[in-house]
């Protein structure tokens, strides 16, 4: 991926969706050609000439200080997560990581004992990529049983975006896949030269328009918690709750969980859910 051309369009991305009272700067009604704040106002903001924010926007991050990145970063009202994506963008630190990202596709055999042993929760292993490393019997029972794809194809950014049956699935689609785009882009912040990661995007991109629209947002977050609605063609509809752990010693992968609220309906439909998958046959 071209490290200038993401910063340049990650700033303009940023800059278009503010609007002069979102900073408490007066609009005196002029017209503008294009939405958001003008350069010369964004750099008011952060305390830097317009020529400086102009070259960073064009993508010339040369020598940019972490200071000054942080000022525009205030001044464009980022988030934590889109702070640490622009500085990515800028200082390249990314390229650091692409060892580790090689490496994140081994895990150690615990991991998979770990999923094992956790009856009546769905889990999963997830990497830098949103490849699905490892599940248990309930996450295939809740989200389809992987086993049955080439391993290449074990992705969760392809099974949102190119699997009809994740349409029937989550009952809000749209955002689920939101979410998947924005950790996908978190993705190629940290690692702009990871081809297998270029090839993803790529192909995602020209299967789908829904994520061509998407990834132009250039919006970024951390798979982190909250609650999805599905729609199991089994048990029906469940309320589950879901979380994101890091792997202490291997930061690129993460184990998600999936869970009920005791008593509730969707516990006993996730229950009746483990039970059936218990009758199914095992696939290697």
């Amino acid at each position: 991926m071209d490290q200038r051309a993401e910063l340049s369009e990650f700033l303009r991305s940023r800059r278009a969706r503010l609007k002069p009272e979102d900073v408490g700067m007066p609009d005196h009604g002029r017209h503008r050609r294009v939405p958001g704040l003008r350069r010369e106002e964004l750099a008011q903001l952060a305390g830097v000439s317009v020529a400086y924010y102009t070259r960073l926007e064009q993508g010339n991050a040369q020598n940019v200080s972490v200071e000054v990145l942080e000022a525009i970063g205030r001044a464009l009202r980022l988030t934590d997560t889109e702070q640490n994506h622009l500085t990515h963008l800028a200082k390249g630190k990314a390229k650091k990581k692409r060892a580790s990202a090689a490496r994140a596709h081994e895990f150690r055999p615990a991991l998979q004992e770990l999923m094992d042993a956790m009856e009546g929760v769905p889990a999963y292993l997830v990497g830098p990529r949103l490849d699905i490393l490892g599940w248990n019997r309930m996450a295939a029972a809740l989200l389809g049983d992987l086993s049955q794809l080439p391993p290449q194809e074990r992705n969760l950014a392809r099974h949102v975006f190119l699997d009809p049956a994740s349409r029937s699935l989550y009952i809000d689609w749209h955002a689920k896949a939101v979410d998947v785009v924005s950790v996908l882009r978190l993705c190629a912040g940290c690692y702009p030269d990871d081809p297998q990661l270029t090839a993803l995007i790529g192909e995602l991109s020209v299967k789908s328009e829904e994520f061509r629209s998407m990834w132009a947002a250039h919006t970024v977050a951390e798979k982190g918690h909250g609650v999805k609605r599905l729609r199991h063609p089994v048990v029906g509809e469940l309320t589950l709750a879901y979380e994101t752990l890091k792997l202490p010693d291997a930061h690129d992968l993460s184990l998600v969980t999936y869970h009920a609220e005791p008593g509730s309906k969707s516990a006993e439909s996730l229950r009746l859910l483990g039970s059936w998958s218990a009758e199914q046959p095992v696939r290697t």
